[in-house]
């Protein structure tokens, strides 16, 4: 029986081991054999950490912009994503509790807008903030008590426990902190070519209303024009965010550039500063 049970022991050493070995390799190799890494996420630093998947970072930078876009207050960004944290966790989910479908699981049923509606990002957030202008004196409400008057949840309370993160993610995508938003997505993004570039030019002008935006004719050359640097990190750590759904490989403002090879900000290198503009580049297709 002893035998038997160090064996078993032994086994389950060696399977450990293993694995431990092909981590290790996929970590220290696998970006420069192009391999997809397995961790697709994106740390946000801004006075706090928050760490979230590519496709939740992506939905929050969206929320955030359509705030800055109706000319919101930023505590209202901040009630938008602790709302959408604690109603689907920053997913746009086609499920809930009877209809109730998409990121604040806005209910057909109730006037929200059609299923395909609701679970459109832009559309979704932009109702939540009408719906929020609505209700008097939301600016000196608890974060749990504005989202509470929007949502009539059962659990009114439970937004709250969002509140801290969605301030941290707050003050990084509306740019008053430089290099806040890195993301590692990896070199296999669900875009390239010019199809991500052309898509790419669309969202910006979707999510920020930024109006004579033309998708460039080379990929390494698409700009943002930038009045100053906080609107500069706007749209730099919007890119970021959206690097994993629309191929972004490069994004530079100022003396600052992210790549999706190594997913963090550093110093840019033998190349211009951009003061009042955001490069970006997109991969190209295969």
């Amino acid at each position: 029986m002893r035998t038997r049970v160090a064996v078993v022991a032994a086994g389950v050493v060696v399977a450990v081991v293993a694995l431990l070995g092909v981590w290790f390799v996929t970590k220290q190799f696998g970006r420069h054999l192009g391999l997809p890494m397995a961790s697709r996420t994106c740390t946000v630093q801004a006075d706090g950490r928050v760490v979230l998947s590519a496709e939740q970072m992506a939905n929050a930078a969206t929320i955030a912009a359509i705030g800055v876009q109706r000319q919101m207050p930023e505590r209202a960004v901040v009630v938008a994503l602790a709302t959408a944290y604690q109603e689907s966790h920053l997913r746009n989910i086609a499920h809930g509790d009877r209809d109730s479908l998409g990121l604040f699981q806005q209910r057909p049923s109730q006037g929200w807008g059609t299923p395909e509606q609701v679970q459109d990002p832009r559309y979704a957030a932009n109702k939540f903030y009408a719906a929020l202008k609505k209700v008097k004196g939301w600016e000196k409400m608890r974060v749990t008590e504005a989202a509470q008057r929007v949502q009539r949840s059962a659990y009114p309370e439970a937004y709250q426990k969002w509140a801290d993160d969605s301030e941290v993610l707050t003050r990084a995508l509306l740019g008053h902190v430089t290099g806040a938003v890195a993301c590692t997505v990896g070199l296999t993004p669900t875009m390239r070519g010019p199809a991500a570039a052309t898509a790419l030019v669309e969202s910006l002008a979707l999510d920020w209303g930024l109006p004579d935006l033309a998708a460039p004719t080379d990929l390494t050359d698409l700009t943002v024009p930038a009045t100053d640097s906080r609107n500069g990190w706007r749209y730099a750590h919007w890119l970021v965010s959206h690097a994993d759904d629309h191929g972004v490989k490069l994004v530079r403002f100022g003396d600052l550039e992210w790549t999706a090879e190594h997913g963090t900000w550093a110093k840019v290198k033998g190349g211009r500063a951009a003061p009042t503009q955001v490069l970006a580049e997109v991969f190209a297709a295969t």
